[in-house]
């Protein structure tokens, strides 16, 4: 019998929702796609434009690019005004930090490539630690490509080493167009009809209780006491700890694959555990 047979899973993926329902049908389950964002481009973006005349000032020491979806929308949002070309010729002064491999690969595709690279997870933390062993940051200009949510903590942990930072938003979340499903997502946690719960973005859960509303203290609890929740990795996870929501299951590197593979090896054996009366 297929290793998640009879689960119902929610699921709030957007980019790569079909992926993912498809990797965890293939295990058996019934999976319940609800998208809880989409991506909406910053086209008129002053912090990229800023970005670019610090650049060609030479007023730029690093770059952390954050996300591979990021560096690559920054382009496009910059190209009428700095041709791809020019941009990898200004990029290649500085020293470039990547939080992890999306982002090295699109450096790549400029030509480019990260001499400073985090270690997985590939948090905040991983990042100020890499620069720690090969950057020392006292009284340099660091831009940071952001990607949606702020990260304040990684700007703080920037500053407090000297440095000064301007961000740099790409792109930011907004719900998605149509929230039906979402809010059906939201009536089957409440409800318990959903054995495993999926987050693979931090934002999935600002959303997640937006919707909810007044539901928004149900939902939580539901997630707490009744809902096996899975998180791809730290940052996800530290959302949701935020609320008190422990992941039963996260996996060992924060990947989709290794994600279905831990809700596949574990989630089985937690619903039955849940299932079976004390």
């Amino acid at each position: 019998m297929p290793a998640l047979q009879g689960l119902t899973i929610v699921a709030f993926e957007s980019r790569r929702a079909a992926e993912l329902d498809r990797l965890l049908e293939r295990h058996g389950a019934r999976v319940v796609s609800a998208p809880a964002l989409q991506e909406i481009p910053l086209d008129e973006n002053p912090a990229a434009h800023a970005l670019v005349d610090e650049l060609e000032a030479g007023r730029i020491d690093a770059f952390v690019l954050l996300t591979g979806v990021g560096t690559r929308t920054l382009v496009r949002a910059i190209e009428d005004r700095c041709p791809p070309e020019r941009f990898a010729e200004l990029l290649a002064r500085v020293t470039l930090v990547a939080r992890g491999p999306k982002p090295v690969a699109a450096l790549r595709e400029l030509g480019l490539t990260a001499q400073i690279r985090a270690a997985e997870p590939n948090t905040w933390r991983e990042i100020l630690a890499a620069i720690d062993a090969e950057l020392p940051i006292d009284g340099l200009r660091v831009a940071v490509q952001e990607y949606g949510r702020p990260n304040p903590d990684l700007l703080r942990g920037l500053e407090e080493r000297g440095a000064t930072t301007l961000a740099v938003p790409v792109y930011r979340w907004a719900l998605p167009d149509d929230v039906a499903p979402l809010r059906s997502a939201i009536d089957r946690i409440v409800g318990g009809d959903a054995d495993v719960v999926v987050f693979t973005t931090a934002v999935q859960l600002d959303h997640l209780l937006e919707v909810a509303g007044a539901s928004a203290a149900a939902v939580v609890d539901a997630l707490r006491e009744r809902q096996i929740v899975a998180s791809i990795g730290p940052s996800a996870t530290a959302a949701l700890r935020e609320h008190g929501i422990e992941p039963a299951i996260e996996p060992e590197h924060p990947k989709l694959g290794y994600l279905v593979s831990a809700i596949a090896e574990r989630a089985g054996a937690l619903a039955r555990r849940d299932r079976t009366p004390s």
